[in-house]
């Protein structure tokens, strides 16, 4: 006498829920992937919007601006509001030229965070992971659209008033910069779509989710 064959519907179904759930999972990254894919040769230029704390201001100072590599032995930050500075850091020495006075020129190792900022946007925009970790330790994590790395600055100079910079983004986009100090608040710079965004937005703008959350911008 044949067997009947038992079915097991809800099998199947949890079968498939457990596929989907593992095809859903994001694909994790390092900082290798990342560092690849924020390559990018000179020139380039992209737009900030930083917000600068301090104890005698009410409300964190909001500073619009760009970003340019015209070559790679050239970092420029150009200042738009709410007041007009470049700064050129080229070599071992930076310029800052402020509407209204005279360029000054002064020597990088008069100011270790000029240095280092040099230093970690060329590496990134080379791609070259080597650089970037003789310069600091690095700790990536997240996924390929949301994904943070971590820099733990290794030169004493740097470490004495920098803790450590988190930059996040997603894919090939770096959208936040935030530098933490080791006295004072942290400091958030928005890079690319994260600043189109927050110019776009205004007053508005809520900085810390579109530093945060890569899907903020969109909505």
């Amino acid at each position: 006498m044949p067997v009947a064959r038992r079915t097991w519907p809800w099998a199947g179904l949890l079968l498939a829920a457990m596929t989907l759930s593992s095809a859903a999972q994001p694909a994790a990254v390092d900082s290798a992937w990342i560092l690849e894919r924020l390559a990018r040769p000179a020139p380039v230029r992209t737009p900030f919007v930083e917000l600068r704390g301090s104890a005698l201001l009410k409300a964190p100072l909001r500073i619009e601006g760009e970003y340019a590599r015209p070559d790679d032995a050239t970092l420029v930050r150009e200042v738009r509001a709410p007041y007009a500075e470049t700064t050129t850091i080229r070599g071992d020495e930076a310029t800052v030229a402020r509407e209204g006075r005279r360029p000054r020129t002064f020597a990088l190792s008069r100011a270790p965070e000029l240095a280092g900022l040099q230093a970690s946007f060329g590496a990134l925009l080379a791609g070259d992971a080597a650089a970037l970790g003789r310069d600091y330790g690095i700790e990536a994590s997240g996924a390929r659209e949301d994904w943070t790395l971590v820099l733990v600055p290794r030169e004493a100079a740097l470490a004495t008033s920098v803790r450590d910079i988190t930059l996040r983004g997603r894919g090939a986009e770096l959208r936040c910069i935030e530098t933490r100090p080791v006295e004072g608040e942290p400091q958030r710079t928005l890079l690319a779509g994260a600043a189109r965004a927050a110019i776009a937005e205004g007053d508005a703008a809520d900085h810390e989710a579109l530093c945060r959350d890569p899907g903020a911008a969109a909505r």
